[in-house]
């Protein structure tokens, strides 16, 4: 939609983890201008530290924002914290036309209320005992020091509609909201009100946020039509599980985007598994943010919870290793990997990185096993495979080794003729004699890679293992 703009509007009191990153990229795939605005009206939680890691994080995701902030200084233009004086206009202008007053009501006293609509098996919502105080009443409250909240003032007996991208026509009734606060004691906006205020004031469209928003939505409705302020369209997507089938958390599986990130996941892995939470793409492809973006539709996007799997993340990742330049992986390796691998066996190393790992720690695994005399660790599988095969298959590869030099298949050839193994009875004594372990790159690649002498060294070692 060209015409469209959305917004990403998250509040600065953590980091930024995949279920607000997944909105995040939802709004930006939306098409049209995305903007990005800092929700920081909680003035005890929100920290400058969050939001340049919030800015850092969509960076390297690759989600540039076409408005909003460059740095984490808080301005007038993109943090709530800074929009009071806009706020107050809107909230003087409510009392004026008699749909805001102030409330007196101490938190002990809603909380009673609340409990006693329990109990009486009605849904809780404000009793309006502050909706109809004399100028006598609201003075003497004052003259005790009682400092009020703002509260919007709900009509009575309408219906509030409106269509969902995602789950269609909604329908609430007023009576059963009630009158909320949209101005806190401190001074500070309720989420409810500079959420939509600010929507409406940066042109924003289309709302695309998670379905915990649903129930604010016929509010922050019924706020703008009191002010005659535009409407946007909203899509509310479904909710993110954990592997055990409760809302996504730290407790069951969450992580940050900087704990991905530093874990070594690329941000096209990250994107297309997030593209997949809850939305629907033919193509199974490794895609760009530009093809994604493409074939995204709200229409494709599910109802119903979707779940977070680590494999699923995991699957992205491997054909994320496969697909980035050579410049990139390099980059993406440790430094003392970079340094142990042999200038001239650089690019053979990259394609034993591409086929067998996901991670940075995997790689620098590889690296040594590759090209150090370090000690191998020697895994139980591959002590049996060597135990099996016997001293005398070792000796017979030396012997086939110092015979063949770097012609491996004549290698192969000339050990299958001596021991009468072939299949897994000749390549797993192999391999578990080259590198320790039962599984790795292919053979002829680890016979070209590891020097000779510390191969032929290494086939010594596991006669001593086989005994």
């Amino acid at each position: 939609m060209a015409s469209s703009k959305t917004r990403f509007a998250p509040s600065p009191t953590g980091l930024m983890h995949i279920g607000n990153a997944r909105t995040a990229l939802f709004s930006a795939l939306f098409g049209g201008t995305f903007l990005l605005r800092i929700e920081d009206t909680d003035a005890e939680r929100s920290r400058r530290e969050f939001v340049d890691e919030l800015l850092y994080d969509l960076r390297w995701l690759g989600l540039d924002w076409d408005e909003g902030p460059t740095n984490s200084e808080p301005c007038e233009d993109w943090f709530q914290s800074r929009r009071g004086r806009v706020y107050q206009h809107y909230y003087d202008e409510l009392q004026r036309l008699a749909l805001a007053y102030p409330c007196y009501c101490s938190a002990t006293e809603l909380e009673i209320s609340r409990k006693l609509q329990l109990a009486a098996g009605k849904p809780p919502r404000y009793s309006g005992k502050c909706a109809h105080l004399t100028d006598e009443e609201i003075r003497r409250r004052q003259e005790e020091g009682r400092v009020p909240t703002l509260r919007f003032r709900v009509p009575k007996g309408q219906l509030v509609s409106f269509e969902d991208g995602v789950r269609g026509t909604q329908k609430f009734l007023s009576d059963d909201i009630g009158d909320f606060i949209i101005r806190r004691a401190d001074g500070s906006a309720a989420f409810f009100f500079c959420n939509v205020i600010d929507d409406a004031l940066m042109g924003v469209t289309d709302v695309v946020r998670g379905e915990d928003h649903l129930a604010n939505t016929p509010r922050q409705l019924l706020v703008l039509q009191a002010l005659g302020l535009p409407l946007p369209r909203y899509a509310h997507t479904a909710l993110i599980l954990g592997d055990d089938g409760a809302p996504l958390s730290k407790r069951n599986g969450s992580r940050s985007i900087n704990q991905l990130r530093e874990a070594g996941y690329f941000p096209g892995a990250l994107l297309n598994m997030m593209a997949r939470l809850g939305h629907y793409y033919e193509s199974d492809e490794l895609m760009d943010l530009a093809g994604l973006r493409a074939r995204f539709s709200t229409h494709h996007l599910g109802k119903s919870p979707s779940r977070f799997d680590p494999a699923h993340l995991d699957h992205w990742q491997s054909l994320a290793i496969r697909s980035v330049p050579d410049a990139e992986l390099d980059a993406w390796l440790r430094a003392e990997t970079r340094v142990i691998v042999p200038e001239h066996q650089r690019v053979e190393f990259r394609d034993v990185v591409r086929s067998n790992c996901l991670f940075p720690e995997q790689a620098d695994t590889w690296a040594r096993i590759l090209f150090t005399d370090e000690r191998l660790s020697i895994e139980d599988a591959a002590a049996e495979v060597a135990r099996q095969a016997g001293e005398a298959f070792f000796l017979a590869a030396i012997d086939a080794a110092n015979a063949k030099g770097e012609d491996f298949n004549g290698f192969l050839a000339a050990l299958k003729a001596v021991t009468g193994a072939k299949g897994k009875g000749l390549f797993m004594p192999l391999r578990a004699a080259f590198t320790g372990r039962h599984d790795g790159p292919e053979l002829g690649l680890l016979y070209r890679l590891i020097d000779p002498h510390r191969l032929h060294r290494r086939l010594a070692e596991f006669t001593y293992i086989s005994e």
